[in-house]
């Protein structure tokens, strides 16, 4: 972790200091409808959240460039269920809120000025996660929320896909999706019992359409 973290930041000093007269600096906020895949997650839903965070646009010619984010975001997903206790039926609903700061490295290019696609890796390090309840049933109404952030892994890499287009008076609207690549879980915390869970993974989901301004 350390030594991915610091790669990164010689990587982006390095560039910057090359490009330092033509960088773009700049922040930007929107929304985010998550979702977690994998085993056991067949009735889940998404989670919609919010992401923010700043970014540093570094030209490396015309048409392409890197762009590095420092981005706070909310992920996971929700789920209702109903289960039969002999006469008693037991309704309820559960939001995994699970939080990330996310490094996402995009390249950039320019299709026409002003509009751009762009893909990268992303990197990601868990800073919450909690699992919000509500249930009715034979012990009447509860709720609560509990700290699960022992059973995630605290890395979580994935890969984004997007487009941008920069007015010229530097504000801009984006859409990006970004893919889990690795499992979130981690199986040595996880207990269900009887149950075999060896090769038990989930992955990450996102849908991020953001505005912003750079300068």
């Amino acid at each position: 972790m350390k030594k991915l973290l610091l790669f990164v930041a010689i990587a982006v000093m390095t560039i910057s200091n090359a490009q330092s007269q033509e960088l773009r600096i700049g922040a930007k906020a929107g929304v985010n409808f998550a979702s977690v895949g994998g085993d056991f997650t067949d009735n889940y839903d998404g989670r919609t959240s919010f992401h923010i965070g700043g970014l540093v646009e570094i030209p490396i010619s015309e048409k392409f460039s890197i762009q590095p984010e420092l981005l706070y975001s909310g992920q996971g997903a929700k789920s209702e269920y109903d289960n039969s206790f002999g006469d008693s039926l037991v309704i309820g609903k559960e939001k995994l809120k699970l939080d990330y700061i996310n490094i996402p490295i995009m390249a950039k290019y320019y299709i026409i000025e002003g509009l751009s696609v762009e893909a990268g890796p992303q990197f990601g390090i868990l800073v919450s996660a909690k699992n919000e309840y509500e249930e009715s049933g034979f012990r009447g109404e509860i709720s609560g929320e509990e700290d699960v952030k022992d059973f995630y892994n605290t890395l979580d890499i994935g890969f984004g896909l997007g487009t941008s287009y920069r007015l010229n008076n530097g504000v801009f609207f984006s859409g990006r999706y970004v893919i889990g690549l690795t499992d979130i879980t981690d199986d040595d915390d996880v207990d269900f019992g009887p149950l075999d869970i060896d090769g038990y993974k989930q992955r990450n989901g996102v849908l991020q359409f953001s505005v912003g301004f750079s300068f």
